[in-house]
Order: structure tokens, then sequence, then C-alpha cells
């Protein structure tokens, strides 16, 4: 199947599963607005909670933070939000359709790098162990002339990103017939810049309202309450201040389900440095963050770094960890280096001081930063999308059966373990409501009674419940119960006052964290 007909049932089983709702769905929705149902809540917290722990318990020197969202506006004038937080709008005239500029280019140029890949996929089967991918590129000329495309291409871009060229711009797409996906047409309108803060008014009276924004990132509660924690948490650098917290931006193309939405949650993390360390400790959060990803064991091969050549107005460095959706290669987590630009550019327009006294060199001086910024959304996508399996196995009977599988990692997901009396009869209900009463307090627990065990089985296995419990006949002579374990739908039989034991060595985020920590 191919991989948009997956992505398609995924969201569909989104639906179905009580993980992701469409916002005010009984009023039609609202474009690129999510809710998050009963068994999404449950996965979304839990990301939330391995991300929070890895920061705050495995680092003595990092602690929280839980910011406003709203803030004075000359926050977001002092960080260059309201003079540079813009995307390069173009429309087509045919479709009526509104795109990014800048998205249409690097979406062109995906296109050609998948020739590329696809030439390299031909030959690698040809070739078999001998291939070697280097020497190919540099000499098979098909290849070499579309490698050299997307070389020209991309210096003319990111020049023309640099110097707010928006001109050359819309060139660029004409240049490179560019045609826009829905008419098939290139009647494309001027590129124009579109601030994508939501404004809105903060008073009691129309006359005396003060225009304020909605946050479009966690990071500004960070800086402007750098002064605050280092102080009342007599913290020493280097230190980090951590923060979970909704942002918002007025997306002018929003899309891929929840990859790009206007409501979306940010794990941040601002690491405060001396200058002149930024290099090390820059490369160093790049370790660990890409770490943190590959433990929760979707392959290694799924990732990967991307760095940047156009920067941030605040970055002298950036790099983000890419995975590798069903709709190819995105974003999930950018690595910053933020030098002094943001305590920088508070202390100068509020004129409060912002600097870290150094009692080994007795100098006052603003601290550089290195962030690491990762959206919940798109984690949670990542994870439930890599998770997602569509499996054929076969019946007693040898003829075959579909089922949909998400195997999550057993630490995130939303149901621990489910409970199952094999009927509603002779006293197994009741030993499974004790058995639930008992371990609900470790895990989130379900007890379902209703339908065949088959397909009891199986809606546990389309949420990802990893654990099983049976409660059969033999429970009532020798209290053992079927374990059934998803991912390899194999069963043992096991005491009942073993059961905490066996699912806690999986399940326990302590346990994950300490794996994480020694490897």
């Amino acid at each position: 199947m191919a991989k948009e007909d997956v992505f398609k049932n995924l969201i569909a089983h989104c639906k179905e599963y009580g993980f992701i709702f469409q916002s005010s769905e009984i009023y039609d929705g609202l474009s690129a607005v999510y809710d998050y149902g009963q068994n999404g809540t449950e996965l979304k917290n839990n990301i939330k909670t391995y991300w929070w722990d890895s920061m705050i318990l495995l680092n003595e020197n990092i602690v929280g933070l839980d910011s406003a969202i709203f803030m004075h506006p000359k926050t977001w004038k002092a960080s260059g939000h309201i003079d540079t937080f813009n995307d390069p709008l173009i429309d087509n005239k045919d479709s009526k359709k509104r795109y990014r500029a800048d998205d249409l280019i690097e979406e062109y140029i995906e296109k050609i790098e998948a020739k590329i890949n696809k030439e390299i996929d031909k030959a690698k089967k040809k070739f078999g162990d001998t291939f070697d991918e280097k020497m190919y590129r540099e000499t098979n000329p098909r290849v070499m002339v579309n490698q050299e495309k997307i070389n020209i291409l991309n210096e003319r871009f990111v020049k023309a990103m640099k110097e707010n060229d928006l001109e050359d711009l819309r060139q660029i797409i004409l240049d490179y017939e560019i045609a826009c996906p829905v008419s098939g047409t290139r009647n494309w309108t001027d590129v124009r810049q579109f601030n994508l803060m939501f404004a809105t008014e903060m008073g009691s009276t129309a006359n005396g309202a003060m225009k304020i924004y909605l946050r479009p990132e966690t990071a500004q509660g960070i800086f402007v309450n750098y002064i605050n924690v280092q102080k009342t948490g007599r913290m020493k650098l280097p230190f980090g201040i951590a923060q979970i917290g909704k942002a918002f931006r007025n997306e002018i193309v929003a899309r891929q389900f929840i990859f790009r939405m206007r409501e979306f949650e940010q794990m941040e993390m601002q690491y405060f440095i001396k200058p002149g360390t930024e290099k090390e400790w820059f490369e160093h959060w790049k370790n660990v963050r890409m770490k943190w990803h590959k433990a929760l064991g979707f392959g290694d091969e799924s990732y990967r770094f991307y760095d940047h050549e156009k920067l941030a107005h605040y970055a002298s460095v950036a790099t983000d960890i890419e995975f590798n959706f069903p709709f190819g290669f995105r974003e999930v987590e950018g690595i910053h280096s933020r030098t002094d630009f943001d305590l920088g550019q508070h202390q100068k327009l509020s004129g409060k001081k912002l600097q870290y006294f150094d009692p080994e060199t007795n100098k006052s001086f603003v601290p550089y930063v290195v962030e690491t910024s990762l959206g919940l959304d798109r984690t949670f996508l990542l994870i439930i999308s890599a998770a997602y399996h569509e499996e054929e196995i076969k019946k007693e009977d040898g003829s075959l059966d579909t089922r949909v599988v998400l195997k999550l990692p057993p630490v995130l997901a939303p149901v621990k373990l489910a409970i199952l009396p094999l009927v509603k009869k002779d006293g197994l209900p009741e030993i499974s409501r004790r058995i639930m009463n008992d371990l609900k307090y470790d895990f989130n627990c379900q007890y379902e009674e209703k339908d065949s065990i088959g397909r009891r089985y199986r809606r546990q296995d389309a949420i990802g419940t990893p654990y099983c419990i049976t409660v059969d006949h033999q429970t009532t002579q020798d209290n053992t119960v079927t374990i059934r374990y998803r991912d390899s739908m194999q069963q043992e039989r096991v005491k009942i006052n073993k059961l905490r034991s066996i699912i806690s060595e999986k399940v326990d985020m302590s346990s994950f964290l300490r794996k994480l920590d020694k490897d």
C-alpha cells in the first residue's frame, strides 16, 4: 500500500479510536485546529512526561517554568517577531489557492531529490553489495545533472530568502515552471510578506485597550524570566530552563494533519552558557536530543540532521532533527545557537540588567543560549505514524485476516493493561475487577467484557495496549491468568501476584529513563 494511503488510514484511525478529533466538528470544523480525544490525551501526556523527566530529572542544572500565554507587546518587538516573523505568501490566480513561496520551491527541490533517490535505489538492486553510492553520485550523468540543478537552485533560493528578495522568489517559481498543485497553472501573483502572529486586545474599554499577541513561541517566556529563575534558584552557568506550553501561529498553509497547526504545543529548553562555549554545547545538545528520539526504537535510519543554510535572525548556527514521516523527512526538533541575541534585546528595550555575575572572574556578562525546541504535536504524529501497522495474520482455519495495531513504546501507550474476563459469569468478572482494583494505582488499566475475546484483543491492538490479561475458568482453580503480548500475539500463563512486576518492567518511566541515562 502506498504511503499516502496508509497516512489516510492513520488519520481515520485516530478519529475512530479516540486519539484526535477535528475541532468544533459539529459546526463543520475549524481549519488546522484539532482536539485530542481520550486516548490521544493519554499518549500526549506520556510524551510530555518522557520529555520533562528526561530534562529535569536527568539534569541537575535544568529547572522548569510555566509562563503566561499573554505577554507585554514589547516582548515581541525585542524578539524581532513584530518586524521579521513573516512568511512569503503567493496566490495562484486560477485556483484562488494560497501558498508559501518557500514551500513551493522546497517541494520542487524534493521532487528532484526523489528522482536521484530513485536512480540510486535501482542501482542498489542491480549491483547489490558491490554498490558504491558515493561513487555513483559522483559519476552517473543523470544523478550529476539533477544534483547540479539542485545546487544552483538552492544557492539562488537561500540568497533570496536571506535578502528578503520577494521578486526573485517569484522569479524562481516562474523560471523553474513550478505549477499550482490544484490548477496546474503558473498564473501567480506577486510574493508578499504575511505576519504569522495572532493579535487581540487587552483592556476594559475600547479606547483604553492595548494591542497584544498570542505568543508565537514559548521561548520568550523563558528569556524574560531568566533573571528571576537565576536569582531565586541561585543557578550557576551553565544551566537550563525547560517549558511545555501552547503557541499560536496564523499559518498560511496548515496541512498534513497535525504536523502544521495554528494552535500547537512546544517543549523547549533554553540552556544558558558562557560566551565562547556555544560550539561545545551546541554539539552536546544535538547528540543528547538525537539519542532521546532514537531511544523510542523506531529505527536509527528514520532520523537525520538537517543543517540550516538560511538562519533565523537570532541564530548563529542551527540544525533540525528530521524524521521520515509518510510524507517524507520533515523537522521535528530544532537545535539553535541563539548567542546573546534574546537577552541582549530584552535588556536593551526594557532597560533592566539581564547579566550574569561570574564570581570566578568578577565580571558580568549577558549569557549565550543554546536552544532545543521540540514540537509536541509533531512528536505525537511521529510516534503514532511509526507505530501504525496493518498486518495480515493467519486465522485458526488457515484464512487470512487483517489486524491494525499500534506498536507504541509500552512506556508511552495510553492504556498499559486490559483486563478481560473470558465470559460474563461463573465469578470471572468479579476476579477481573479485583485485579483491576489492585493494579489501577500503578497503571492505566481498562476493563472490557463485551464481545468475543478475539474482538476485544483487536480493539486493544488498535489503541496500542501492550498487555491483555484474560481471566478464565482455570483462574478460579490456580490463581493464574493468560497474559497476551501485543506485538507478538504470544500468550503466557502467569500467577496473578506476578502481574505487577512483569508489566512494570516494560512500562515504568523510571526504568526507561535509567536506560536512556546509561546508554
